[in-house]
């Protein structure tokens, strides 16, 4: 697999992160998608802990696989070329998530002058540079997973005054 990944062919970099999108991608739009049915439930910091918490996980599983996948810009391209033609991309895990917040918004539970749209960009943005930081430098001195996830959603200052 080490000389696939490093050759800009078919079964190299861009397939094996291709496929390893396809079999973690599913869960984590599945746990995006069912925070639909959480609106009006429990707490929002609640609902979201667990969702960026997840969202650590599914870049730290990913992220690895993404590094090969961009080492040229014809590997780039092809990439980009795959995910447009899977109609894939940022807006296909921003959506739901910023969809609940809006609920949630309309239920009086977020804050009126918050923005969903750059909310659910910014826990997702939270999520993986968490992601980033333990993959290059490791977790030791870094918060745990939960931890980590608990302080995104926190420092997103959702909840109304």
């Amino acid at each position: 697999m080490a000389v696939s990944l490093r050759e800009d062919r078919a079964g190299g970099s861009v397939d094996y992160f291709l496929a390893l999108l396809q079999d973690r991608l599913p869960l984590w739009l599945s746990i995006l998608h069912n925070l639909t049915h959480r609106a009006g439930k429990g707490s929002v910091s609640d609902n979201l802990h667990p969702v960026a918490r997840a969202g650590i996980d599914y870049y730290i599983d990913v992220q690895g696989a993404a590094l090969p996948a961009f080492t040229s810009p014809d590997v780039t391209v092809r990439f980009r070329r795959a995910i447009k033609e899977a109609g894939l991309g940022p807006r296909t895990e921003i959506a739901p998530l910023a969809g609940y917040l809006a609920d949630e918004q309309r239920l009086g539970r977020v804050r009126a002058d918050a923005d969903p749209e750059a909310s659910a960009r910014l826990m997702v943005a939270g999520c993986f540079h968490r992601a980033f930081i333990e993959m290059f430098v490791g977790c030791d001195d870094a918060p745990s997973r939960d931890a980590s996830a608990r302080e995104i959603v926190r420092e997103l200052r959702l909840d109304p005054a």
